[in-house]
């Protein structure tokens, strides 16, 4: 007990002159040891790090989770040492969501099946986005947060015990120079000299022992950013490789849509012909498939093979007029070729595909793809 008062007072005495100092430190009263530039360069680049690599840490959890509820979520349980559950991505949801729409509207019908093609793609897409999400967390987060919980937690506690050895040292030495002065004047305060020129060299070796465990610790600040480096690299590897499914994935979508056009259906379902001067039956319109991917071959039927386009005339029903979506090139003398933007005149002619029409354009006439066009009324 007695021991533990000794240390006690002892402590209080310590924690009081530390105290002392700072203030007459703080009111210019008092000298402060200071660091030699090497040391600083090393405290500022380390302070620097420290605040950028939270900067960064937390900007990329947002970005792999934009929700703050989830990524607080995903916190407590990893404080908690507890397994995060699994949670399907929003991609996954939209597929989930297209599939049971697909299922309702009747997957056979076009919008049915691009549906169904559609929500695959949009599944491979959460499923691609979901193993990025987990390669950045290990590659790239962990060692991030590891930096930050490890690392800096031992730094910026041996830069607290050098703060403190500071200021005992130059507590001793405004002690030493007290004492000094009033040798000056007393014989008497020998032994105090002496005692202050002891305790000052005890200090002087404590913190240069301290600075030194320090300045070892911050100079492996450049062995962080090496390492953070091979993260970094780590991170944009997965982020290409993200990426490059995606845009796969997508590029796969348009073809399939490409060989299930159904984009635009006439009603082949009319108890009764329209009058003559109505317009054609009203159509309906999908996303269609931008050319430069590649285009399925020509769907025309033998019927269609067969048409003399010399011979064809306008159905009595009438014809309608169409802007062109996409530039399209002919595939051969029956298709006409088109530039986006324009405008031509197209109808129908019984025994024509449905995905098929006849474009004209002054005395040009041809085959035209509905995909790339929009029928105005």
């Amino acid at each position: 007990m007695d021991f533990n008062m000794k240390k006690l007072a002892s402590d209080a005495g310590v924690f009081f002159s530390r105290a002392v100092q700072f203030t007459e430190e703080k009111l210019g009263q008092a000298e402060k040891t200071e660091l030699d530039a090497h040391f600083e360069n090393l405290l500022a680049k380390a302070d620097c790090t420290k605040n950028w690599t939270e900067k960064i840490l937390h900007q990329t959890e947002v970005l792999l989770q934009p929700n703050p509820s989830v990524r607080v979520e995903e916190f407590l349980y990893e404080k908690l040492d507890r397994k995060v559950p699994s949670r399907v991505t929003n991609g996954e949801l939209l597929a989930q969501y297209m599939v049971e729409a697909a299922n309702d509207f009747g997957p056979g019908t076009p919008y049915g099946k691009t549906l169904l093609k559609v929500g695959e793609t949009q599944k491979r897409l959460g499923g691609a986005e979901r193993d990025f999400m987990h390669s950045a967390s290990i590659n790239f987060l962990n060692p991030l947060r590891n930096f930050l919980e490890g690392d800096w937690r031992t730094i910026s506690k041996e830069r607290r015990i050098l703060e403190n050895r500071r200021l005992d040292l130059d507590a001793c030495k405004a002690r030493l120079k007290k004492a000094k002065a009033a040798e000056a004047k007393a014989s008497l305060w020998s032994d105090e000299v002496e005692k202050a020129e002891h305790e000052l060299r005890v200090a002087q070796t404590d913190f240069d022992r301290q600075a030194e465990v320090t300045r070892l610790l911050l100079e492996g600040i450049s062995s962080t950013h090496v390492n953070h480096l091979r993260c970094l690299h780590e991170f944009v590897e997965s982020q290409t490789t993200y990426y490059a499914q995606g845009y796969q994935y997508m590029l796969d979508l348009q073809k399939q849509l490409g060989r299930f056009p159904g984009t635009f259906v006439g009603n082949t379902e009319s108890t009764s012909p329209p009058p003559a001067t109505t317009s054609p039956p009203t159509v309906a319109a999908t996303i269609p498939v931008v050319p430069t991917v590649g285009r399925a071959p020509n769907p025309a039927t033998a019927v269609e093979g067969a048409l003399n386009l010399n011979d064809v005339k306008p159905p009595a029903s009438g014809t309608r007029k169409a802007r062109v979506l996409y530039d399209y090139e002919a595939a051969d003398s029956s298709e006409l070729a088109l530039l986006a933007d324009e405008m031509i005149t197209v109808y129908s002619l019984p025994g024509m595909d449905p995905d098929w029409l006849i474009g004209e354009r002054g005395n040009q006439k041809g085959k035209v793809p509905v995909t790339y066009l929009e029928l105005l009324s």
